[in-house]
């Protein structure tokens, strides 16, 4: 039985998660919280599995009880987050001190909503219950986040690549690790990237954001009229896909709602299928951390037509499902611890 606690100073919020979680069996909500003081309490006295947490809270916030439970016991915490700027940069701050998720808070009183949210915060709470705490040390410990941990600064060998062209599929977890990886890269970087993290669209603009603050390269939330260059970085936009147009002497980056009836969106899949037909064996795909199996079709295409995969390491990841499914279908070249990604990302790339 997971045991979870939820966190938040709206009675309505408390009530519809506590009551989603509820209709599983496998799911217990042993408390509810008003403020982060009163979840922290909570915490120590009921050592639930799983937290849900709230951001703005009176008392203590969000974040400030995160940091607390992170010193003190570290467990799974998913954050519920308002679709905004300001809550998608809360957010990526509250995944930089150790959450691993977040849920978007869209519960509305349309039943088709709530029943897509249900089943997706169920799913969310029973993966993260199971992984434990892959991405922070042993209870007692202090938690070193996967964007906190200094980043070993790659270096670029002399010599044309024979890959210029880098596919990150990532989900769940992913936004430190796509942090910590593009943070180690140097500034001469000889490839481009382009990104699909499952993401809303009001999270990936700010993610951009930060991922341009750490990095030595140029990142931004893909728009249409970008051409790939060697040291920038493209985050597909929440909730649209990005896909490559082999130009006679440029790739153009191309934002579309296409196809429509996608799973994910942005999809790993779709963008490294696009890598595949536009640049073959010069694209390199890397698929880290998140539920599922997206991008393993397009690595596949990818493979097939003379590129490589990199996937994230079951020990590094907060959920071995993307990677493990290529990993799987014998689609991995080499599986990569996070610490090891960036190096291995610059060596794969003249191989």
């Amino acid at each position: 039985m997971i045991k979870v606690l939820v966190v938040d100073d709206s009675a309505f919020m408390r009530k519809a998660i506590s009551t989603m979680l509820g209709k599983d069996p496998g799911i217990k909500v042993v408390g509810t919280a008003r403020d982060g003081l009163e979840g922290l309490e909570m915490v120590r006295r009921l050592d639930p599995d799983v937290v849900t947490m709230d951001i703005e809270m009176p008392k203590m916030d969000g974040l400030t009880a995160l940091r607390q439970i992170m010193m003190e016991a570290p467990r799974p915490v998913l954050m519920v987050s308002s679709l905004t700027t300001e809550g998608a940069e809360a957010t990526l701050k509250a995944m930089e001190l150790g959450a691993v998720d977040f849920i978007p808070k869209q519960l509305s009183k349309v039943s088709l909503d709530i029943v897509k949210i249900e089943k997706d915060l169920i799913a969310r709470v029973k993966t993260v219950a199971a992984r434990k705490m892959r991405h922070v040390p042993a209870r007692g410990a202090a938690p070193r986040s996967a964007a906190t941990a200094a980043p070993r600064q790659a270096v670029t060998p002399a010599g044309r690549p024979l890959r210029d062209v880098v596919a990150i599929g990532v989900s769940t977890g992913g936004p430190p690790v796509v942090q910590k990886i593009l943070s180690s890269l140097p500034a001469d970087f000889p490839a481009a990237i382009v990104i699909a993290q499952h993401m809303p669209a009001a999270f990936t603009g700010p993610f951009a954001k930060r991922l341009d603050g750490v990095s030595k390269l140029t990142v931004k939330e893909a728009e249409n009229g970008d051409v790939l260059r060697p040291g920038y970085a493209f985050v597909a936009p929440g909730g649209r896909h990005i896909v490559l147009d082999q130009r006679v002497s440029r790739v153009d980056v191309v934002v579309t709602d296409q196809p429509a009836d996608a799973l994910y969106k942005p999809s790993a899949n779709v963008l490294i299928s696009s890598v595949a037909q536009a640049v073959g064996k010069r694209g390199l795909g890397v698929i880290l951390t998140g539920m599922g199996n997206d991008g393993c079709e397009g690595v596949r295409e990818l493979k097939g037509r003379g590129g490589r995969a990199l996937a994230q390491s079951d020990s590094t990841c907060v959920v071995y499902g993307m990677p493990k499914a290529i990993v799987d279908e014998n689609l991995a070249d080499e599986v990569v611890d996070l610490d090891d990604m960036a190096e291995a990302i610059i060596a794969n790339l003249y191989k």
